[in-house]
């Protein structure tokens, strides 16, 4: 086990080199020069069209399974999460405080790459009418509808479905640790738990998981959020101090501290970026996989979620972690990493109090992450047996099988699971970013006609015929 580890931890570290790192981050800039910095300026207009719309009549307008906001709330299940805690907890124990920066810096210029991935869902998804009724996408999907590599997206599909479920035991290893440090209750008991009632929700269906995505995320999301600012406004005089520290430490290397190891600026670029990307899943193609069940009247208006993910998720959520972890000295006085260093951050505040509260919120999101991931995995089995009555047969045994790495391994060492974790993200993003670049042109096309025809008229009063696709029949415009 410990020579996998070390395996593990070498090609962690040459995936996520520079070579990647240039890459991800010079995708995102190029792409949001090129849509004129629309979904980082326009912060107004994108939320009127995104939240603001959460309750309005015509929410669902458009053809598609779920509304823009449930589907907004899948994609949300799997990016507000452990990432956003233990994953962010991780990134400052391995690259310090600067890792933060880092984070921030991929994430502003990853809201364009994230309404890619979202565009080219609802560019390239397929309805399947007989054995599920849902529009459904992935990469699998786009590989053969975009290009025509009709083996090649059965081989990605495999892959996908059999690995998938192994980067969920980062979350059952979060919540056993927390829910363990809080309330001292067995790691088995709580991994069946979440095996016990992740299968009972993912039984359901889309229609199902998306409801209890869009009562479960905003409600854990919010409650986190007031914990986390309850600290910061208590130690407001403390926030000059602690920004300082991050800008420093993104490019001057940290010095040890207590029982931090120090970190050098390449490890604050690497881990801040990795676990970034795992958080807020810019360049993964996730966002086309949850995003292409929606019921929209264009795909440029439901890329507009892209900028609501990154920004509660990164911007706000992850930077409350941060600073929660910070400014309470955890990263450096406590050996924990993981979920269990954001617990014993809120109980130095809060007390045995707001460590249990904490490791329920940690618990809840987990929980929903894994429910989440579970919907993206099941579109490459969806993809492999096809709109036929053998995906139907299939998906029970699949669901049971997707459940299991996460239930059974919950024990295994936090930093082996995140190593794995980050080499399948960076596979995703590999494949994620040249999908985009090989079909920019398209991508192009579809957001100008939104910004240059299609919005114009409606605000003129017209009424412009939705713009829709389904690949499967051709599309509709």
């Amino acid at each position: 086990m410990e020579s996998f580890a070390e395996f593990l931890f070498a090609v962690d570290e040459a995936v996520w080199g520079t070579p990647m790192t240039v890459i991800l981050i010079g995708t995102g800039i190029l792409l949001s020069v090129r849509f004129g910095f629309r979904y980082q300026r326009m912060v107004m207009f994108n939320a009127r069209h995104t939240f603001g719309k959460i309750w309005g009549k015509d929410q669902d307008e458009g053809e598609g399974t779920i509304s823009g906001f449930r589907a907004a709330c899948t994609a949300l299940a799997n990016t507000v999460g452990t990432g956003n805690i233990s994953g962010v907890a991780t990134a400052i124990v391995s690259g310090g405080p600067g890792a933060l920066f880092w984070m921030w810096f991929s994430a502003f210029f990853g809201m364009s790459t994230k309404a890619c991935e979202i565009i080219i869902g609802q560019r390239y998804r397929e309805h399947y009418k007989n054995s599920m009724d849902e529009y459904v996408c992935d990469r699998s999907f786009v590989l053969k509808n975009a290009f025509g590599w009709k083996r090649g997206a059965v081989l990605l599909a495999v892959f996908c479905f059999v690995f998938g479920p192994w980067t969920c035991c980062v979350q059952t290893e979060a919540v056993v640790g927390s829910i363990g440090e809080a309330f001292g209750l067995s790691g088995f008991v709580v991994a069946a738990i979440i095996g016990v009632t992740c299968l009972v929700t993912i039984w359901g269906g889309l229609r199902r998981i998306s409801e209890v995505m869009g009562k479960a995320v905003p409600i854990m999301a919010a409650a986190y959020i007031l914990m986390g600012m309850g600290i910061i406004i208590l130690h407001w005089r403390e926030i000059p101090d602690v920004l300082s520290l991050i800008f420093v430490s993104a490019f001057s290397p940290t010095a040890a501290a207590g029982g931090f190891a120090g970190a050098t600026v390449r490890d604050a670029i690497q881990y801040g970026v990795a676990r970034g990307i795992y958080s807020n899943d810019v360049g993964t193609g996730y966002g086309m996989i949850a995003h292409a069940s929606a019921k929209v009247d264009h795909p440029v208006r439901q890329s507009l979620w892209g900028w609501g993910e990154v920004f509660l998720d990164t911007m706000i959520i992850c930077s409350i972690t941060a600073f929660t972890i910070i400014i309470t000295g955890a990263y450096y006085t406590s050996d924990a990493t993981s979920g269990t260093l954001t617990t014993v951050a809120f109980s130095n505040i809060y007390g045995s109090l707001g460590g249990q509260l904490t490791a329920v919120v940690i618990a809840v999101l987990a929980w929903t992450t894994i429910i989440g991931m579970y919907y993206t995995c099941e579109k490459s089995v969806n993809y492999a047996f096809g709109d036929t009555a053998a995906n139907k047969k299939f998906m029970p045994l699949y669901k049971i099988y997707y459940l299991l790495p996460c239930v059974v391994f919950y024990d295994v060492q936090a930093d082996v699971l995140w190593a794995f974790t980050d080499i399948l993200s960076a596979l995703y993003v590999a494949i994620t970013i040249f999908i985009i670049v090989a079909k920019r042109k398209e991508i192009f096309r579809v957001f100008d006609d939104f910004w240059k025809r299609y919005l114009p008229a409606k605000e003129r009063g017209e009424n412009p015929p939705m713009v829709s696709f389904d690949c499967g029949k051709g599309e509709k415009s």
